[in-house]
């Protein structure tokens, strides 16, 4: 029989084996206990590192937000890896990879952003690159000298999203969530006004242009204006915008006046706005988006709206040479109109043209003016306008050319009453009555002028460019015998004059001695004007006495009885 202690040691079994006695006929047994078999602890560290690295890259993958495609012109101031996308200055991604398109016009930045920022890719979301910028007034994006260019986000509004967008080459003015609203300005053209140009409300600035374009027609341009809060609130329907830029200069009877908005405006251009001179206090603001007309300038702009606008033709025996249109049309220096145009017509017979200038009258501009008290006129209808103005013809109304400058010879027209002016008549059926007029102004100084010229023209200047030259001899001969005179006179009297002025002062010294206080000659004149005051004391006694009493020339002074 196998010896059981020796096929467990041969086992490599580390059971222990217990003895059994042996008793007689009795086959011996061993007990034997298993032991389970567990794995090592060595494999635990590599299971668990396996895990963590599992839900790193599970956490990774699900914490990361959409990957987006900006394009841009140019990539100047973005490096991949280090450019930051931000929103109000936090970060919200990064940019991973910049690359050219396929075209090799643009470049596409492929950026990372957080999982936070999944909702901000609508599609009018706009990007744009934040860098140094200095236009006109304004410097803006100092912070990125040091922290260096990242790109700013302006959350869009629409429903729809989208992974791929344009950037903007230009940082937006006005962001969607900058306090303000925008309106829409019609004018002729932009003049100096720019993307960015200021907006002045009283000299402040109150806004900016973001955006201008060509009418389709191509008869006129569209600007779209931001106006900042609290501004805002004064732009109501009767607001005027108007051109800012450049110098206004005005020379009137209080001098020169230069009037300008502002510096900036003067470099880059501008717009301003005011409310109408005589709108109402407490205008409602206008609603976002109401469209406004641009006038070129202040004064067009505060100028009372025409309502009523009336056509008239006029014929100048002068040259229009000066006159054009647009000129002015007043009525002793009130403007009430303007001229529309030049034009040229032929009589019947076609020899002899005629150069009609057709003018605009308004007359709410002159109603507009007439005092608070007094009486309207009366021409409320068509045929009492006729009226007036056959009653004002018949006056002696009449249009006249004058000269508005001397220097530029720019002409006028002006309207005023020539009561010796020839009789006429307005024939009211045509579509453009004719308003008469009268010559003089500037045409009458050069008629005068001419006459003038041939007057002169008909003197006979030889004959008195002769009878000149001989006064002129006369003229000669008699400073010569005056300066010989003048040597006379030096020579023989100037000798004779010093002694006499000489005894002169000898008598005049003689005479001060006498009429000294001092003097015995005033003394003696001093007692005898005393003695005769005593005389005329005594005759005045005299003839006192004999007032009184006047039988004394009879009988004598009576004695004083004891």
């Amino acid at each position: 029989m196998n010896d059981p202690t020796s096929e467990n040691a041969g086992a490599g079994s580390s059971v222990p084996v217990l003895p059994v006695p042996e008793s007689a006929g009795a086959v011996p047994s061993v007990a034997v206990r298993k032991r389970r078999r567990l794995p090592s602890f060595v494999w635990a560290v590599p299971i668990i590192a396996a895990l963590i690295g599992i839900w790193l890259v599970v956490h990774s993958i699900t914490s990361q937000g959409p990957v987006i495609t900006i394009s841009f012109k140019s990539a100047e101031g973005l490096e991949a890896g280090k450019t930051r996308i931000r929103y109000k200055d936090v970060d919200v991604g990064h940019v991973k990879a910049i690359t050219l398109s396929p075209d090799r016009k643009r470049v596409l930045v492929t950026a990372q952003l957080i999982k936070s920022a999944s909702d901000i890719l609508a599609t009018d979301t706009r990007f744009f690159v934040v860098k140094p910028r200095i236009s006109g007034g304004s410097v803006s994006g100092l912070n990125t000298l040091l922290s260096g260019n990242f790109i700013s986000v302006d959350i869009g509004t629409a429903e729809t999203t989208t992974d791929e967008f344009v950037g903007l080459e230009e940082p937006p003015l006005v962001t969607r969530d900058s306090p303000g609203r925008e309106f829409v300005l019609h004018g002729a053209q932009t003049g100096s006004v720019n993307y960015g140009s200021p907006i002045f409300f009283r000299h402040i600035n109150a806004g900016h242009v973001t955006k201008f374009a060509l009418d389709q027609d191509g008869k006129g341009v569209t600007i779209r204006v931001f106006i900042d809060a609290p501004y805002d609130q004064y732009v109501t329907p009767d607001t005027r915008f108007w051109h800012a830029s450049g110098v206004d200069m005005q020379l009137d009877a209080n001098g020169l006046r230069v009037t300008t908005e502002s510096l900036t405006s003067l470099i880059e251009g501008g717009l301003a706005f005011q409310d109408h001179d005589d709108a109402l206090p407490g205008g409602k603001p206008a609603f976002e988006g109401t469209v406004f007309p641009l006038f070129d300038d202040r004064e067009h702009a505060m100028r009372a709206p025409d309502t009523k606008v009336r056509s008239f033709l006029m014929y100048f025996p002068e040259s229009l040479r000066g006159l054009s249109k647009g000129a002015p049309v007043d009525l002793r220096g009130i403007v009430i109109g303007e001229v529309k145009s030049l034009g040229v017509e032929f009589t019947e017979n076609g020899r002899v043209p005629r150069f009609p200038v057709e003018v605009s009258l308004y007359p709410d501009r002159l109603r507009s003016r007439v005092r608070s008290g007094t009486r309207l006129p009366d021409d409320d209808t068509e045929a009492k306008e006729h009226l007036l103005l056959d009653h004002l013809l018949g006056r002696g109304l009449r249009a006249q050319l004058r000269s508005g400058s001397l220097i530029t010879g720019q002409l006028y027209i002006a309207l005023d009453f020539f009561p010796d002016a020839p009789k006429a008549k307005m024939d009211w059926s045509s579509d453009f009555p004719v308003l008469p007029t009268v010559g003089g102004g500037l045409g009458e100084i050069q008629d005068t002028v001419g006459r003038i010229a041939k007057k002169i023209d008909k003197l006979p200047f030889d004959q008195i460019s002769q009878e000149l030259l001989q006064a002129l001899h006369k003229l000669n001969t008699t400073l010569d015998t005056t300066e010989k005179l003048v040597r006379r006179v030096d020579t023989d009297v100037t000798p004779e004059l010093a002694s006499t002025l000489k005894e002169a002062r000898s008598t005049l010294a003689n005479a001060n001695a006498v009429l000294a206080e001092d003097a015995p000659l005033q003394q003696d004149v001093r007692e005898s004007l005393k003695q005769v005051a005593k005389s005329a004391r005594a005759l005045a006694n005299l003839a006192d006495m004999l007032e009184r009493h006047p039988e004394a020339l009879v009988f004598g002074k009576q004695k004083v009885q004891p």
